[in-house]
């Protein structure tokens, strides 16, 4: 069963017609302004990698990717979940340089994930990768990039209420920062889950830092594969959605790992044996470049901004009976 729930009396206020349109105008709009404000070039990107390569994105590491032979080539290969070590192979390999990033759109599908109002086997991201130095891997410059995306997120939705004027949406350009244990000490009785969603109704723009580490308690707040991210330099960015009031996720993000962050991290994890793939090897031997990058939802950057229910809303995907029974009891339109 899914936990697909539409909130009483909620009805969209556009037409199929007009979602679609305020789609397009998203995407567009924000893709340009993420480009320009973080010097980012497009590039084109893989839909499947081989597994020997280790460039696929283990997420919390029980997750299957979905798999199939490819003859003609004589491998076997996987569809991405994600194109976080795959960005940083590629700076290498077309040579940008400090400052500069490249950005693409990524579509994987996510065989194991939950469906709900927010969640979707098939993702589609803006993923984009930017070469830093060894002076300026800190936290400020990951505060400051996060700025720089709320920013273009909130600049986004000024244009789109020009466009239509319907859309009552409103979010905070304000960033509120805290790490995953500052949020365990506040709300020491409470799940991950709700520590999440009582700060993120009290900021209402959160950037939620340090994930994947075991805290105080022993338990972590969230999983991460321990391959990209810097575990003590990552985080998620997370808005009030209010149609829904709950935590929304529109990106995960971080600096990533270096020479020993990577060791570190690997061995936490009980993952050593990946010292050995071509991508940990080269990254171990110093051969990448010191990187910071993440994922921008863009389904759920349109959900947001539209003020959807339902992922369902801006995306086609495959649904079970429950959430299609739901969403047409409410006269929720499942695209």
């Amino acid at each position: 069963m899914t936990k697909t729930v539409i909130p009483e009396g909620y009805k969209s206020t556009m037409t199929l017609y007009e979602t679609q349109d305020a789609i397009s105008f998203i995407k567009r709009t924000f893709q340009d302004s993420l480009s320009r404000a973080l010097r980012l070039k497009r590039v084109s990107a893989p839909l499947f990698v081989v597994p020997e390569s280790g460039l696929n994105d283990d997420l919390n590491g029980f997750e299957r990717a979905v798999s199939f032979d490819i003859p003609a080539a004589g491998v076997n290969a996987q569809v991405v979940h994600s194109l976080a070590k795959w960005k940083r192979m590629a700076l290498h390999n077309y040579d940008f340089y400090p400052g500069k990033g490249l950005y693409t759109d990524m579509n994987a599908i996510r065989r194991d994930e939950e469906l709900d109002n927010l969640h979707s086997v098939y993702v589609d991201q803006w993923d984009w990768e930017k070469v830093i130095t060894k002076e300026t891997r800190n936290e400020e410059t990951l505060k400051s990039t996060v700025r720089a995306i709320v920013g273009c997120i909130c600049s986004t939705l000024e244009m789109l209420k020009v466009r239509y004027p319907d859309i009552n949406v409103e979010l905070n350009p304000d960033v509120h920062f805290i790490t995953t244990q500052e949020l365990l000490d506040r709300y020491p009785d409470k799940t991950p889950k709700e520590r999440e969603a009582a700060i993120v109704r009290e900021y209402k723009t959160v950037f939620l830092m340090q994930i994947g580490d075991k805290l105080s308690n022993g338990e972590r707040h969230d999983g991460r594969a321990p391959d990209y991210d810097d575990w003590t330099l990552n985080g998620d960015i997370l808005f009030h959605n209010t149609v829904l009031d709950c935590p929304f996720e529109i990106s995960s993000m971080g600096i990533r790992v270096d020479e020993e962050a990577l060791e570190n991290q690997l061995k936490k994890s009980g993952c050593e044996n990946r010292r050995e793939m071509p991508f940990h090897k080269m990254l171990l031997n110093g051969e990448l470049p010191l990187s910071i990058g993440g994922g921008i939802g863009q389904s759920r950057l349109c959900m947001l901004l539209l003020g959807k229910a339902h992922i369902g809303e801006v995306q086609s995907s495959v649904w079970d009976e429950h959430t299609l029974t739901v969403c047409k009891e409410a006269g929720v339109n499942i695209l």
